[in-house]
């Protein structure tokens, strides 16, 4: 044995720097560059495939889908009977010619029925898949214009896939009101004449109308209120006065889910400060929170023209508020939420990230996703927190010095 080899070696002492390097990373979170983006984009758009395969062969099997109603609403529209999509026992009739056993209720205004009447024309297989990659590509068209250079990001948004699942509505609406918002700089008319479109779910326009006039965007107000008067009188026209008398049938239908003493997964599914209270609470505590919620937001998104640069920093607070305004909301209406996230994303490639704001942009990201596949087992969408986290972060990125 040589001299060295006797002598014994003292172990390393643990590095001072370690955690506080592990934490440094984290807090930059430097790693995720844009190569990195864009192979996890590619790598999670893929595996979306097969989660969209399940989704269609359960659509079109025993379990149904959402898309159930707007098909069975076109094929009524298409045999010439319109004032029939709110009469429950004769959609019903029709939904049962899709083969899946099940029942949606159609609770959509008449407006909404120019989309659901070319899905009359098909089987309801080829119009569920229509539906979806249209949709998907009118709303990818829209937001890609966010962040040209980070399309597959934009593409893979978790809240796109919810959207297309479900084959809900969430891409339409979502494309209206991220082109509002990129259309005002340009043409206040263009951008009121698609807000005002959005009187086919007008709880997503909740706050519109007072951002707009906060802002003094009175051209943009005047167009939206034309729009929506337009779009209704258009459906009045087309689908007659029996249809908008029928309407009200529709709020039976809401009510009966809304009231449910026990509506648990119901309630989970909804992505609203009101929907978590009211799972856990009385309706009296879940309508005071949202309310308390609803005007403070509101407030927030009017204020924040006060300190935002231009027209997409007050569009990326309108819908960050939006995601936490609305008592109503399902994570398949959140593809409008990539609007303020990507807004984020350029702005920070701007003036440099914050500690901590690159991981969050990915948990906002994630958020759609993530807050729906947790709500059941844990008994609580956290989806609410989420948007609020959106709504401080677009806040502290209108501040003129860190905070």
């Amino acid at each position: 044995m040589s001299a060295t080899e006797a002598i014994p070696t003292a172990p390393e002492p643990p590095s001072e720097h370690g955690f506080g390097t592990v934490l440094a990373s984290v807090r930059s979170f430097a790693f995720l560059n844009r190569q990195r983006v864009r192979a996890y984009g590619v790598m999670i758009a893929i595996a979306y495939l097969p989660m969209l395969a399940k989704a269609f062969i359960e659509a079109t099997g025993s379990v149904g889908s959402d898309f159930l109603a707007f098909w069975g609403a076109g094929k009524l529209v298409v045999a010439g009977l319109p004032a029939k999509v709110y009469d429950i026992a004769t959609e019903q009739a029709v939904q049962a010619l899709a083969g899946t056993g099940q029942l949606v209720v159609y609770v959509n205004p008449p407006p909404y029925l120019f989309l659901t009447a070319p899905l009359g024309l098909m089987p309801y297989a080829a119009a569920w898949i229509a539906w979806v990659v249209a949709g998907w590509a009118l709303w990818f068209t829209v937001a890609r214009r966010l962040l040209p250079d980070a399309g597959i990001a934009v593409l893979a948004f978790p809240g796109a896939y919810l959207a297309a699942s479900h084959a809900q509505n969430g891409f339409v609406t979502g494309a209206l009101l991220i082109g509002a918002v990129l259309a005002l700089r340009r043409s206040q008319a263009l951008s009121g004449a698609l807000f005002g479109a959005l009187i086919i779910k007008p709880h997503l326009a909740l706050l519109v109308p007072l951002w707009l006039a906060a802002g003094r965007k009175w051209t943009a107000f005047c167009w939206a209120a034309l729009s929506a008067v337009l779009l209704c009188l258009a459906s009045l026209l087309v689908f007659g006065a029996d249809t908008w008398a029928a309407y009200p049938e529709s709020f039976k239908a809401s009510a009966v889910l809304m009231a449910n003493e026990h509506g648990g997964p119901f309630f989970l599914r909804m992505a609203t400060l009101y929907a978590g209270l009211r799972y856990h609470f009385d309706p009296t505590t879940a309508l005071v929170g949202q309310g308390v919620v609803t005007i403070a937001t509101a407030a927030a998104a009017c204020l924040y023209w006060r300190r935002a640069k231009d027209e997409m920093a007050a569009g990326a607070m309108l819908l960050a508020a939006t995601a936490l305004a609305s008592p109503y909301l399902f994570s398949y209406d959140l593809p409008f939420m990539a609007m303020p996230l990507f807004w984020l994303v350029a702005e920070a490639r701007t003036t440099g990230w914050r500690p901590w704001e690159k991981l969050a942009c990915v948990a906002l990201w994630l958020a759609p996703l993530a807050t729906r596949a947790i709500a059941l087992p844990l008994h609580l969408n956290l989806m609410p927190l989420a948007a609020a986290g959106l709504v401080w972060m677009v806040w502290r990125r209108g501040a003129t010095t860190d905070v």
